[in-house]
């Protein structure tokens, strides 16, 4: 199989997760006043942001693995299928989260759920990153610096959120604006060479 298809596939996954999470955010209630109801989905709107973030993050990041890998193989494909699940199930532990945080109850329940989704995904880019190392196929450097990080916040935060749903969530954010910001910089000093 050529790299466009297994791209072509991945996109779709990437762009029905994304989509999907808007149905996180629930209609207002028409019985009350519109205003203070699109206040009260503030959790939601919150949730929707860090996910999109994050389902972006992953499909840009996505791209960039896959272009700086030269071939794609049975076992390859099979590991870009296990973190397109993963990205697929991102809408459903957002929505989780996000009626979680809006009714008040099991927000550590919720958050967990959201932190073992991510764990996950980030588990399934290291299964790839780590399979194309192994096997000599990355055209461009290897950064360890952003292949680590999301193996320890997200596990961490998962755990904090056990205790503390709200730090968690803020590791969440943070681990999303990290790994937009750091691939920019990362290839910012990489023309500069």
């Amino acid at each position: 199989m050529t790299k466009a298809r297994a791209e072509a596939f991945s996109d779709g996954v990437f762009a029905v997760a994304a989509t999907l999470l808007v149905f996180s955010i629930p209609t207002p209630d028409p019985k009350l006043h519109l205003g203070s109801a699109l206040l009260a989905e503030l959790p939601s709107y919150a949730t929707y942001v860090i996910s999109f973030v994050t389902i972006l993050v992953i499909w840009v990041n996505h791209h960039a693995t896959i272009d700086a890998i030269r071939t794609f193989d049975r076992s390859l494909l099979f590991l870009n299928g296990l973190l397109l699940m993963t990205v697929a199930v991102i809408p459903f532990t957002t929505s989780v989260l996000a009626r979680a945080l809006q009714s008040g109850n099991d927000q550590e329940a919720a958050a967990v759920a959201y932190g073992v989704t991510a764990t996950a995904m980030s588990l399934a880019f290291t299964f790839i990153n780590t399979y194309a190392k192994v096997r000599r196929l990355f055209t461009t450097p290897f950064s360890l610096v952003g292949f680590s990080l999301g193996q320890l916040s997200y596990p961490v935060a998962t755990v904090i959120a056990h205790f503390n749903y709200q730090v968690a969530l803020a590791i969440y954010a943070a681990t999303a604006a990290f790994y937009a910001v750091f691939p920019l910089v990362r290839e910012a000093q990489l023309r500069r060479r």
